[in-house]
Protein backbone atom coordinates (compact mmCIF):
# COMPACT_ATOMS: atom_id res chain seq x y z
CA UNK A 1 0.00 0.00 0.00
CA UNK A 2 1.55 3.56 -1.31
CA UNK A 3 1.83 6.08 1.59
CA UNK A 4 -0.48 8.98 1.34
CA UNK A 5 1.20 12.46 -0.06
CA UNK A 6 1.31 14.51 2.10
CA UNK A 7 -1.04 17.49 2.55
CA UNK A 8 -3.70 15.40 0.30
CA UNK A 9 -6.94 14.85 2.08
CA UNK A 10 -8.75 11.44 2.57
CA UNK A 11 -12.44 12.17 1.64
CA UNK A 12 -15.19 10.31 3.11
CA UNK A 13 -16.81 8.26 0.38
CA UNK A 14 -20.39 9.38 0.29
CA UNK A 15 -23.54 7.06 0.83
CA UNK A 16 -25.16 6.01 -2.30
CA UNK A 17 -28.59 6.99 -2.50
CA UNK A 18 -31.08 4.23 -2.47
CA UNK A 19 -34.77 5.36 -1.91
CA UNK A 20 -36.39 8.90 -1.75
CA UNK A 21 -39.83 9.86 -0.82
CA UNK A 22 -42.25 12.78 -1.50
CA UNK A 23 -45.17 13.96 0.59
CA UNK A 24 -47.42 16.44 -0.43
CA UNK A 25 -48.31 19.21 2.59
CA UNK A 26 -50.83 21.94 3.26
CA UNK A 27 -53.77 22.80 0.87
CA UNK A 28 -54.36 20.79 -2.11
CA UNK A 29 -54.26 22.96 -5.30
CA UNK A 30 -53.80 21.88 -9.03
CA UNK A 31 -50.45 20.45 -10.30
CA UNK A 32 -49.92 18.41 -7.44
CA UNK A 33 -49.80 15.20 -9.56
CA UNK A 34 -47.56 16.97 -12.07
CA UNK A 35 -44.83 17.11 -9.57
CA UNK A 36 -45.04 14.00 -8.67
CA UNK A 37 -45.18 12.71 -11.95
CA UNK A 38 -42.31 14.66 -12.81
CA UNK A 39 -40.35 13.40 -9.72
CA UNK A 40 -41.11 9.70 -10.12
CA UNK A 41 -40.24 9.59 -13.80
CA UNK A 42 -36.55 11.19 -13.27
CA UNK A 43 -35.63 9.42 -10.43
CA UNK A 44 -36.87 6.02 -11.71
CA UNK A 45 -35.44 6.64 -15.16
CA UNK A 46 -32.50 8.76 -15.11
CA UNK A 47 -31.14 7.83 -11.73
CA UNK A 48 -32.75 4.63 -10.68
CA UNK A 49 -33.84 5.18 -7.57
CA UNK A 50 -36.84 3.59 -5.90
CA UNK A 51 -39.18 5.81 -4.96
CA UNK A 52 -41.74 6.17 -1.49
CA UNK A 53 -44.94 8.23 -1.56
CA UNK A 54 -45.86 9.53 1.67
CA UNK A 55 -49.36 9.76 2.63
CA UNK A 56 -51.48 12.55 3.77
CA UNK A 57 -48.41 14.59 4.04
CA UNK A 58 -46.45 14.86 7.40
CA UNK A 59 -49.22 12.42 8.91
CA UNK A 60 -47.94 10.05 7.21
CA UNK A 61 -44.14 10.10 8.10
CA UNK A 62 -45.86 9.91 11.71
CA UNK A 63 -48.08 6.89 10.75
CA UNK A 64 -45.12 5.24 8.66
CA UNK A 65 -47.77 5.12 5.76
CA UNK A 66 -45.66 4.98 2.69
CA UNK A 67 -46.42 3.37 -0.65
CA UNK A 68 -44.10 2.45 -3.14
CA UNK A 69 -44.57 4.39 -6.76
CA UNK A 70 -43.29 3.07 -9.87
CA UNK A 71 -43.83 4.73 -13.55
CA UNK A 72 -46.63 3.23 -13.84
CA UNK A 73 -48.60 4.91 -10.89
CA UNK A 74 -47.97 7.98 -12.57
CA UNK A 75 -49.39 7.28 -16.32
CA UNK A 76 -51.07 10.70 -16.99
CA UNK A 77 -51.11 11.83 -13.76
CA UNK A 78 -50.40 15.36 -14.93
CA UNK A 79 -53.90 15.40 -16.02
CA UNK A 80 -55.30 15.36 -12.52
CA UNK A 81 -56.35 17.83 -9.91
CA UNK A 82 -55.94 17.06 -6.44
CA UNK A 83 -53.11 14.72 -5.06
CA UNK A 84 -52.96 10.66 -5.34
CA UNK A 85 -50.94 11.14 -1.89
CA UNK A 86 -53.65 12.50 0.09
CA UNK A 87 -52.64 15.95 2.41
CA UNK A 88 -53.10 17.25 5.45
CA UNK A 89 -53.00 21.31 6.69
CA UNK A 90 -53.93 20.38 10.07
CA UNK A 91 -50.56 18.21 11.18
CA UNK A 92 -47.94 20.27 12.27
CA UNK A 93 -45.66 18.29 13.68
CA UNK A 94 -44.07 20.65 16.07
CA UNK A 95 -47.88 21.43 17.58
CA UNK A 96 -49.33 18.16 17.48
CA UNK A 97 -52.59 17.66 19.34
CA UNK A 98 -52.02 14.47 20.86
CA UNK A 99 -55.05 12.87 23.09
CA UNK A 100 -53.97 12.01 26.95
CA UNK A 101 -56.10 11.55 29.75
CA UNK A 102 -59.26 12.38 27.61
CA UNK A 103 -57.56 15.79 27.34
CA UNK A 104 -55.89 17.19 24.19
CA UNK A 105 -52.22 18.48 24.46
CA UNK A 106 -49.73 19.58 22.00
CA UNK A 107 -46.73 17.96 21.43
CA UNK A 108 -43.21 18.24 19.50
CA UNK A 109 -43.14 14.66 17.49
CA UNK A 110 -40.71 15.26 15.08
CA UNK A 111 -38.60 12.81 17.04
CA UNK A 112 -40.81 10.13 16.01
CA UNK A 113 -41.10 11.11 12.31
CA UNK A 114 -36.93 10.60 12.24
CA UNK A 115 -37.53 7.61 14.02
CA UNK A 116 -39.94 6.55 10.79
CA UNK A 117 -37.71 8.17 8.76
CA UNK A 118 -34.73 6.18 9.71
CA UNK A 119 -36.62 2.96 9.60
CA UNK A 120 -37.57 2.71 6.05
CA UNK A 121 -33.99 4.13 4.88
CA UNK A 122 -35.22 7.18 3.74
CA UNK A 123 -32.13 8.92 2.11
CA UNK A 124 -33.80 12.11 1.11
CA UNK A 125 -37.56 13.69 2.13
CA UNK A 126 -39.16 15.71 -0.77
CA UNK A 127 -42.13 17.74 0.58
CA UNK A 128 -44.35 19.64 -1.53
CA UNK A 129 -46.23 22.50 -0.24
CA UNK A 130 -46.61 25.84 0.55
CA UNK A 131 -44.92 27.99 3.92
CA UNK A 132 -46.28 26.16 6.68
CA UNK A 133 -44.97 22.77 4.78
CA UNK A 134 -41.52 24.97 4.06
CA UNK A 135 -41.23 25.84 7.93
CA UNK A 136 -41.85 22.08 9.07
CA UNK A 137 -39.10 20.82 6.07
CA UNK A 138 -36.87 23.38 7.16
CA UNK A 139 -36.93 22.14 11.05
CA UNK A 140 -36.31 18.42 9.69
CA UNK A 141 -33.41 19.92 8.28
CA UNK A 142 -32.06 21.29 11.11
CA UNK A 143 -32.63 17.80 12.55
CA UNK A 144 -30.01 15.83 9.98
CA UNK A 145 -32.60 14.80 7.80
CA UNK A 146 -31.66 15.24 4.01
CA UNK A 147 -34.82 17.44 2.40
CA UNK A 148 -35.81 19.61 -1.08
CA UNK A 149 -38.54 21.46 -1.26
CA UNK A 150 -41.00 22.50 -4.06
CA UNK A 151 -42.69 25.53 -3.31
CA UNK A 152 -46.68 24.90 -3.99
CA UNK A 153 -49.66 27.37 -3.07
CA UNK A 154 -52.80 28.78 -4.76
CA UNK A 155 -52.18 31.94 -2.81
CA UNK A 156 -48.34 32.85 -4.80
CA UNK A 157 -46.78 33.98 -1.31
CA UNK A 158 -43.93 31.86 -0.94
CA UNK A 159 -40.58 34.14 -1.04
CA UNK A 160 -37.72 33.67 -3.69
CA UNK A 161 -40.09 32.13 -6.43
CA UNK A 162 -41.34 34.20 -9.00
CA UNK A 163 -44.63 32.48 -9.00
CA UNK A 164 -45.74 29.29 -7.51
CA UNK A 165 -47.61 26.16 -9.48
CA UNK A 166 -51.41 26.53 -8.58
CA UNK A 167 -51.69 29.80 -8.87
CA UNK A 168 -52.40 29.97 -12.16
CA UNK A 169 -54.93 27.67 -12.22
CA UNK A 170 -56.80 29.71 -9.21
CA UNK A 171 -56.54 32.90 -11.25
CA UNK A 172 -58.06 31.15 -13.71
CA UNK A 173 -60.64 29.78 -11.71
CA UNK A 174 -61.30 33.16 -10.30
CA UNK A 175 -61.51 35.03 -13.81
CA UNK A 176 -64.00 32.52 -14.86
CA UNK A 177 -66.44 33.38 -12.36
CA UNK A 178 -66.02 37.16 -12.76
CA UNK A 179 -66.94 36.69 -16.80
CA UNK A 180 -69.81 34.99 -15.36
CA UNK A 181 -70.53 37.67 -13.05
CA UNK A 182 -70.64 40.21 -15.48
CA UNK A 183 -74.14 39.24 -17.49
CA UNK A 184 -76.03 38.36 -14.54
CA UNK A 185 -74.48 41.96 -12.77
CA UNK A 186 -75.44 44.02 -15.95
CA UNK A 187 -78.98 42.09 -16.56
CA UNK A 188 -79.98 43.19 -12.82
CA UNK A 189 -78.63 45.94 -12.24
CA UNK A 190 -76.46 44.78 -9.33
CA UNK A 191 -73.36 45.49 -7.56
CA UNK A 192 -71.93 41.48 -7.48
CA UNK A 193 -68.95 40.79 -5.26
CA UNK A 194 -66.72 37.73 -5.50
CA UNK A 195 -64.45 36.64 -2.91
CA UNK A 196 -61.07 34.82 -3.17
CA UNK A 197 -58.86 33.10 -0.97
CA UNK A 198 -55.24 34.70 -0.77
CA UNK A 199 -54.64 34.88 3.02
CA UNK A 200 -52.22 37.19 4.04
CA UNK A 201 -51.21 38.15 -0.12
CA UNK A 202 -53.92 39.20 -2.75
CA UNK A 203 -52.29 38.04 -5.49
CA UNK A 204 -55.21 36.17 -6.82
CA UNK A 205 -57.67 39.18 -6.19
CA UNK A 206 -55.15 41.58 -8.23
CA UNK A 207 -54.58 39.47 -11.48
CA UNK A 208 -57.82 38.18 -11.37
CA UNK A 209 -59.79 41.53 -11.08
CA UNK A 210 -57.49 42.96 -14.28
CA UNK A 211 -57.94 39.95 -15.89
CA UNK A 212 -62.06 39.88 -15.40
CA UNK A 213 -62.60 43.61 -15.52
CA UNK A 214 -62.98 44.43 -11.99
CA UNK A 215 -64.28 47.62 -10.96
CA UNK A 216 -63.31 47.47 -7.35
CA UNK A 217 -60.14 45.08 -5.85
CA UNK A 218 -59.48 45.09 -2.39
CA UNK A 219 -56.48 42.95 -1.08
CA UNK A 220 -55.03 42.70 2.37
CA UNK A 221 -51.39 44.77 1.05
CA UNK A 222 -53.91 48.05 0.76
CA UNK A 223 -56.48 48.62 3.53
CA UNK A 224 -59.60 49.69 1.71
CA UNK A 225 -61.55 52.90 2.84
CA UNK A 226 -64.95 52.07 2.35
CA UNK A 227 -66.29 55.36 1.51
CA UNK A 228 -64.13 55.46 -1.88
CA UNK A 229 -65.41 52.11 -1.99
CA UNK A 230 -68.84 53.47 -2.28
CA UNK A 231 -67.79 56.53 -4.05
CA UNK A 232 -66.43 54.98 -6.87
CA UNK A 233 -69.46 52.55 -7.37
CA UNK A 234 -71.91 55.86 -6.94
CA UNK A 235 -69.52 57.79 -9.84
CA UNK A 236 -69.92 54.81 -11.97
CA UNK A 237 -73.65 54.95 -11.51
CA UNK A 238 -73.86 58.74 -11.81
CA UNK A 239 -72.02 57.69 -15.18
CA UNK A 240 -74.97 55.58 -16.21
CA UNK A 241 -73.47 52.06 -15.61
CA UNK A 242 -75.75 50.01 -13.63
CA UNK A 243 -73.68 47.61 -12.05
CA UNK A 244 -70.24 46.89 -10.56
CA UNK A 245 -68.18 44.27 -9.68
CA UNK A 246 -66.32 43.39 -6.98
CA UNK A 247 -63.51 41.46 -6.01
CA UNK A 248 -62.12 40.81 -2.48
CA UNK A 249 -59.11 38.99 -1.19
CA UNK A 250 -60.31 37.13 1.89
CA UNK A 251 -57.75 38.74 3.97
CA UNK A 252 -58.50 42.45 2.87
CA UNK A 253 -59.98 44.21 5.86
CA UNK A 254 -60.73 48.41 6.26
CA UNK A 255 -58.42 50.78 7.35
CA UNK A 256 -57.66 50.89 11.32
CA UNK A 257 -60.21 47.78 11.11
CA UNK A 258 -59.90 44.04 11.75
CA UNK A 259 -59.96 41.08 9.08
CA UNK A 260 -62.64 38.96 9.07
CA UNK A 261 -62.99 35.35 10.53
CA UNK A 262 -65.12 32.36 10.28
CA UNK A 263 -63.14 30.83 13.01
CA UNK A 264 -60.39 33.14 15.58
CA UNK A 265 -57.24 32.34 15.75
CA UNK A 266 -56.40 30.38 18.63
CA UNK A 267 -54.76 31.72 21.88
CA UNK A 268 -52.15 29.06 21.39
CA UNK A 269 -50.83 30.24 17.91
CA UNK A 270 -53.19 28.10 16.14
CA UNK A 271 -54.50 30.04 12.78
CA UNK A 272 -57.84 31.21 12.32
CA UNK A 273 -59.76 30.86 9.30
CA UNK A 274 -60.91 33.69 6.92
CA UNK A 275 -63.62 34.29 5.30
CA UNK A 276 -67.03 36.50 5.53
CA UNK A 277 -65.70 39.88 3.85
CA UNK A 278 -67.70 39.55 0.82
CA UNK A 279 -70.90 39.44 3.34
CA UNK A 280 -69.23 42.41 5.77
CA UNK A 281 -68.61 44.54 2.29
CA UNK A 282 -72.10 43.85 0.49
CA UNK A 283 -74.15 45.23 3.07
CA UNK A 284 -72.17 48.46 3.95
CA UNK A 285 -71.93 49.29 0.11
CA UNK A 286 -75.88 47.76 -0.11
CA UNK A 287 -76.55 50.89 2.45
CA UNK A 288 -74.46 53.27 1.42
CA UNK A 289 -74.99 53.16 -2.34
CA UNK A 290 -78.44 52.11 -2.18
CA UNK A 291 -77.65 49.44 -4.90
CA UNK A 292 -79.01 45.67 -4.66
CA UNK A 293 -75.84 43.52 -3.87
CA UNK A 294 -75.28 39.80 -4.06
CA UNK A 295 -72.17 37.74 -2.90
CA UNK A 296 -70.34 34.90 -4.39
CA UNK A 297 -67.56 33.03 -2.31
CA UNK A 298 -65.31 30.88 -4.40
CA UNK A 299 -63.92 29.24 -2.03
CA UNK A 300 -62.45 25.26 -2.43
CA UNK A 301 -63.48 25.51 -6.16
CA UNK A 302 -60.35 27.44 -6.76
CA UNK A 303 -58.13 23.95 -5.41
CA UNK A 304 -59.70 22.09 -7.57
CA UNK A 305 -60.23 21.05 -10.94
CA UNK A 306 -58.01 19.90 -13.89
CA UNK A 307 -54.43 22.37 -13.57
CA UNK A 308 -54.04 24.98 -16.33
CA UNK A 309 -51.20 24.09 -18.91
CA UNK A 310 -48.54 26.63 -16.89
CA UNK A 311 -49.42 24.82 -14.14
CA UNK A 312 -48.69 21.46 -15.47
CA UNK A 313 -45.56 22.36 -17.44
CA UNK A 314 -43.80 24.37 -14.06
CA UNK A 315 -44.76 21.48 -11.65
CA UNK A 316 -43.02 18.84 -13.76
CA UNK A 317 -40.26 21.17 -14.12
CA UNK A 318 -40.45 21.24 -10.16
CA UNK A 319 -40.83 17.52 -10.12
CA UNK A 320 -37.58 16.82 -11.82
CA UNK A 321 -35.48 19.28 -10.92
CA UNK A 322 -36.10 18.39 -7.29
CA UNK A 323 -34.62 14.49 -8.58
CA UNK A 324 -31.67 16.86 -9.88
CA UNK A 325 -30.73 18.52 -6.99
CA UNK A 326 -30.88 15.02 -4.99
CA UNK A 327 -28.44 13.82 -7.46
CA UNK A 328 -26.18 16.82 -6.60
CA UNK A 329 -26.74 16.43 -2.96
CA UNK A 330 -27.90 20.22 -2.49
CA UNK A 331 -30.25 18.87 0.68
CA UNK A 332 -31.85 22.25 2.18
CA UNK A 333 -32.71 23.97 -1.00
CA UNK A 334 -36.21 24.72 -2.54
CA UNK A 335 -36.53 24.69 -6.31
CA UNK A 336 -37.62 28.51 -7.60
CA UNK A 337 -38.52 29.60 -11.06
CA UNK A 338 -37.03 33.03 -11.81
CA UNK A 339 -37.97 34.47 -15.13
CA UNK A 340 -38.18 31.15 -17.25
CA UNK A 341 -35.58 29.00 -15.47
CA UNK A 342 -35.68 26.77 -12.50
CA UNK A 343 -33.15 27.16 -9.81
CA UNK A 344 -33.48 26.88 -6.56
CA UNK A 345 -32.83 28.94 -2.98
CA UNK A 346 -32.14 27.81 0.86
CA UNK A 347 -35.55 26.73 2.09
CA UNK A 348 -34.87 29.31 5.32
CA UNK A 349 -34.40 32.12 2.69
CA UNK A 350 -37.94 30.93 1.02
CA UNK A 351 -39.95 31.00 4.56
CA UNK A 352 -38.34 34.36 6.08
CA UNK A 353 -40.84 36.69 4.64
CA UNK A 354 -44.22 36.35 2.60
CA UNK A 355 -43.94 37.08 -1.06
CA UNK A 356 -46.49 40.62 -0.40
CA UNK A 357 -47.77 42.76 -3.25
CA UNK A 358 -46.16 46.28 -3.68
CA UNK A 359 -48.88 48.73 -3.01
CA UNK A 360 -47.23 51.17 -5.44
CA UNK A 361 -46.05 48.30 -7.65
CA UNK A 362 -46.19 47.95 -11.29
CA UNK A 363 -49.57 45.25 -11.21
CA UNK A 364 -51.34 47.89 -8.67
CA UNK A 365 -50.52 50.95 -10.79
CA UNK A 366 -52.20 49.07 -14.02
CA UNK A 367 -54.98 48.51 -12.39
CA UNK A 368 -55.86 52.16 -11.08
CA UNK A 369 -54.75 53.00 -15.19
CA UNK A 370 -57.68 51.02 -16.45
CA UNK A 371 -59.92 52.98 -13.63
CA UNK A 372 -60.07 50.25 -10.84
CA UNK A 373 -60.52 51.15 -7.20
CA UNK A 374 -58.34 49.76 -4.60
CA UNK A 375 -60.07 51.27 -2.12
CA UNK A 376 -57.77 54.33 -1.15
CA UNK A 377 -58.06 57.66 -2.61
CA UNK A 378 -56.21 58.24 -5.90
Amino acid sequence: MSPVKKGKKISKRKKKIEIVSILTGGGDCPGLNAVIRGFVRASTNIYGWKVLGIKDGFDGLLSGSFKELTTDDVVGLQLRGGTILGTSNRGNPMHYPVKKGGIIVFENVLPDIIKNIKKQKLDVVVAVGGDGTMKITQALREKGVNVIGVPKTIDNDLGVTDVTFGYNSAVACATDALDKLHTTAESHHRVLILEVMGRDCGWIALEAGIAGGADVILIPEIPFVLDEVCKHIHKRKLAGKKFSIVIVSEGAYPKGGNKVYIKQPGPDGTPGRLGGLANWVSERISYCTALETRVAVLGHLQRGGTPTTFDRILATRFGVEAANLIAERKFGKMVCLKGRTIKSADIKEAIKELNHIDPDGQSVKTAEALGVSMGRPY
